[in-house]
């Protein structure tokens, strides 16, 4: 009898992604994968629904178990603020019962481990009672663990200043290069006293529970912070222990997987007309361009035509007022409204817009693409550094600013597009001069060769669980 592995993965698309790349590395390994869902949000979450469709039509993930887990009644409201993950912990807390009956119906001498979302850590209560070894996946990188891990113990209770009073002021941690306070993940820049802060923290030391910690990173690419959670004393003020830490990266999507086939075929079919390393692509993630208002779409598209460098740019409608649009929600975009007067017909054959989507693996890894603005989300910085591509970082949400600190000042594969944080808005003289800079002068060659030598130095998964 096989060893079955009980995959649980987040309710988000950057989660839930690479865990699926995991259950295809454990299925290599010989193990059987029981793939644990909850649908809760799919019918108002259109874009995870298409990621959980996709991963279940996988060749390659046909061989695992999709189990749905049946619905909770009245789930709680998950709201588009920061207060977001007070639903989710709720929703995750609420499907450990139905976790539970999931695990007691495996024959317990084949389950082998439980492998939980680090955000849906709640359910490591329902492993630890049944007696199953359990780990949490952080789908984010080895760096934003070691902060993540210190942050419950930087800032002893009661004393200030808090991490939001602190602001721009440098803060340090173990593993990592100094940055911003205010690049910290979002919901511990809160009022120390709020129920968003309390709860974020408690999710975060809950890790800590685990038999051990998966993290979608190679050990090569961050040695620093991988030595640092490897250290016996990386949390000695805690008093805590420290579970091992494994580094099961990189976990990305194949080109094959992600093929939509009309948007697939043109945006592939436009790249191949074009001169190698001569197109700058600009994406950002699954709901990352959302948070772009009109005005910023427009002043992309105005630094763009001024660089006259060739371009792809996937294009969502901005958010706006619209609180139904949660979760990577899709709405057709009105390019003629949002981008300036002529600009399509003035760039066409030198540049192509596409709406919501491009088969972005497929993309980085085409010959053609030279330069990636990202969002800095870890899927997309991993895909980058996996296609050889330099990047311009642009930060948006989540830990996607402390990812940008360690992209830019210690691996030094980026730059950084500095008007999100000095004017909230990235102007389009800053965006042609860096988009000039990586295309077209020797320091773009260089962040080349140092993502190309990152890249040559992925040697192993350590998935031996």
């Amino acid at each position: 009898m096989k060893k079955t592995v009980v995959l649980y993965p987040g309710l988000a698309v950057s989660h839930f992604m690479p865990m699926m790349q995991l259950a295809d590395v454990l299925l290599e390994e010989g193990y059987a994968v029981v793939v644990a869902l909850i649908d809760v949000t799919n019918e108002r979450n259109t874009t995870f629904a298409a990621a959980i469709d996709r991963a279940m039509a996988s060749s390659s993930k046909l061989a695992a178990t999709f189990h749905t887990l049946p619905r909770i009644r009245d789930p709680p409201t998950v709201t588009n603020d920061v207060n977001l993950l007070l639903g989710y912990f709720e929703i995750i807390r609420r499907y450990n019962e139905h976790l539970r009956e999931l695990l007691r119906s495996i024959p317990r001498q084949s389950v082998h481990a439980v492998v939980v979302d680090s955000l849906s850590n709640a359910a490591l209560d329902v492993a630890a009672e049944l007696g199953v070894p359990a780990y949490s996946f952080f789908a984010s990188n080895a760096s934003a663990l070691a902060v993540c891990l210190q942050l419950p113990w930087a800032r002893a209770e009661g004393q200030p200043p808090s991490f939001k009073e602190l602001g721009d002021a440098t803060v340090n941690f173990h593993g990592v290069p100094p940055m911003p306070a205010s690049h910290l993940i979002p919901e511990v820049l809160e009022d120390p006293g709020t129920e968003i802060y309390k709860a974020m923290m408690n999710s975060l030391s809950k890790n800590l529970e685990a038999g051990g910690i998966l993290v979608n990173t190679f050990a090569s690419l961050e040695a620093r912070a991988v030595a640092a959670l490897k250290d016996p004393h990386f949390l000695a003020e805690s008093r805590l222990r420290m579970p091992p830490v494994y580094c099961v990266g990189p976990l990305v999507e194949k080109a094959a997987e992600t093929k939509e086939e009309h948007a697939c075929d043109a945006c592939l079919a436009w790249l191949d007309e074009q001169p190698e390393l001569s197109v700058v692509f600009l994406c950002f993630g699954s709901v990352g361009s959302s948070n772009h208002s009109e005005t910023q779409l427009k002043e992309i598209a105005v630094g763009l035509e001024r660089s006259g460098q060739r371009f792809l740019w996937v294009v969502r409608a901005p958010l706006g007022d619209n609180p139904e649009r949660e979760f990577g929600d899709k709405a057709d975009p009105d390019l003629q409204a949002l981008l300036p007067e002529g600009f399509l017909e003035r760039t066409r054959g030198r540049g192509l817009v596409v709406k919501l989507w491009a088969p972005q693996v497929a993309v980085l890894q085409h010959k053609a693409t030279g330069a990636f603005v990202t969002h800095c989300g870890w899927n997309s910085v991993l895909e980058g550094v996996m296609a050889g591509v330099p990047m311009l970082c642009w930060p948006l949400y989540a830990e996607q600013k402390m990812n940008k600190v360690l992209m830019v000042e210690e691996l030094r594969i980026g730059v950084e597009l500095a008007g999100w944080h000095q004017h909230g808005l990235v102007k389009a003289e800053e965006l042609e001069a860096k988009v000039r800079l990586v295309m077209e002068a020797e320091e773009g060659e260089q962040l080349r060769a140092r993502v190309r030598a990152h890249k040559g130095h992925v040697w192993f998964h350590e998935t031996k669980l």
